[in-house]
């Protein structure tokens, strides 16, 4: 792989992580070694996964390479929008004023809050019997 001409950007949401690469190319988009219209069935999640390339008008020049780990469907396409980002700041600065307006350049810090004891989840209790 050629790095002179690769960016490379982490991006996370939820519990998901996603390596991203971008390198000028033709578009093919790749996570997990699969095209992303084969990993990614749902259509919501394809294109918010795909909004920071429409918003900067890069959608056919880089090829996006990705690996994926942890999460859902959601927080799996969210990190790699996140990445991609990342990545498409890196490649130019001045892509950061749109990113940053359209809210993407910040990672969304909502994640599941922990189990309590002596609770059923974070703030699910127990029913309570009087009686």
């Amino acid at each position: 792989m050629n790095t002179e001409n690769s960016y490379y950007a982490t991006g996370k949401r939820k519990s998901a992580i996603a390596r991203t690469w971008l390198t000028p190319g033709k578009g093919d988009i790749t996570v997990n070694n699969r095209p992303a219209d084969e990993y990614f069935t749902v259509l919501s999640a394809k294109t918010d996964m795909l909004q920071p390339l429409v918003l900067t008008n890069t959608l056919g020049t880089y090829d996006v390479r990705v690996r994926v780990i942890g999460g859902g469907v959601t927080g799996q396409a969210g990190a790699i929008r996140h990445g991609i980002t990342r990545a498409l700041v890196q490649a130019n600065p001045e892509f950061r004023v749109m990113l940053k307006k359209a809210g993407f350049v910040r990672r969304d810090p909502r994640t599941k809050e922990r189990k309590k004891y002596g609770q059923r989840g974070a703030r699910a209790r127990y029913q309570f019997s009087k009686r």
